[in-house]
């Protein structure tokens, strides 16, 4: 259910070179990566529904400090801004700061109606969840694309840069394929296990830091492992 947030990140790392793939991950997981943070706080709430969609056993009563437009949308400015400071790259900034609110139109088309655009305000969504065949068919296109362009952007500069980005791609797609509709225990225990989605931003980062451009000397050889 999150591989399409992956692509955007790998793909954007296509539009901008010089951004961190870690970067990039956390600005179109941000919402995600927020959301198990303020359900445990309370300021957030889901309900385990197994008839919620097909592809999914969660009713997402409320989420809008995490996934609401608006919200993505000022994080997403905040994280732009400080990415720049930080880095002092308008480009990667800009890349950084769009993957945030991509993470609303990706879940827009996912969800059923409980993407809200501003708190408190009417929520929409197509529900491609209750097409489980179609969800996983463009889960996996999009993410083969995000690949392909990550791949055609970058190339491994020693062995790290090659099984650290397959490793995370592997552990990213295993348990995506071998996922089930079965409800976890309890909102709790829910919430405790999507913390563990923070360890994919400094391993992407790990990652990408052992690879370059493709356009950095272009003849010198990719690693061979």
């Amino acid at each position: 259910m999150f591989l399409r947030h992956f692509a955007v990140a790998l793909g954007a790392k296509k539009a901008a070179p010089k951004a961190s793939l870690g970067a990039l991950v956390f600005g179109a997981q941000l919402a995600d990566l927020l959301w198990p943070i303020f359900l445990l706080l309370g300021w957030e709430q889901v309900r385990i529904d197994p008839s919620a969609t097909r592809v999914t056993p969660l009713d997402f009563i409320s989420y809008p400090y995490s996934h609401s437009l608006l919200a993505e949308l000022l994080w997403g400015l905040g994280i732009g801004l400080a990415y720049f400071a930080i880095r002092r790259n308008a480009r990667a900034a800009i890349a950084v700061a769009l993957c945030v609110p991509s993470h609303w139109l990706l879940d827009y088309f996912s969800h059923r109606p409980d993407m809200p655009i501003v708190p408190g305000g009417p929520r929409y969504g197509l529900g491609l969840w209750n097409f489980p065949a179609a969800t996983l068919a463009v889960e996996l296109t999009l993410f083969a694309i995000g690949i392909a362009l990550y791949l055609n952007a970058t190339r491994a500069k020693d062995c790290i840069g090659h099984w650290a980005l397959w490793l995370l791609l592997i552990l990213l797609l295993a348990p995506y394929l071998a996922s089930s509709n079965t409800p976890p225990p309890d909102e709790r225990g829910l919430a405790y296990t999507a913390l563990a989605l923070w360890i994919t931003v400094p391993w992407a980062a790990w990652a990408d830091a052992h690879r370059s451009a493709r356009s950095v000397n272009p003849r010198y050889p990719a690693a061979i492992c």
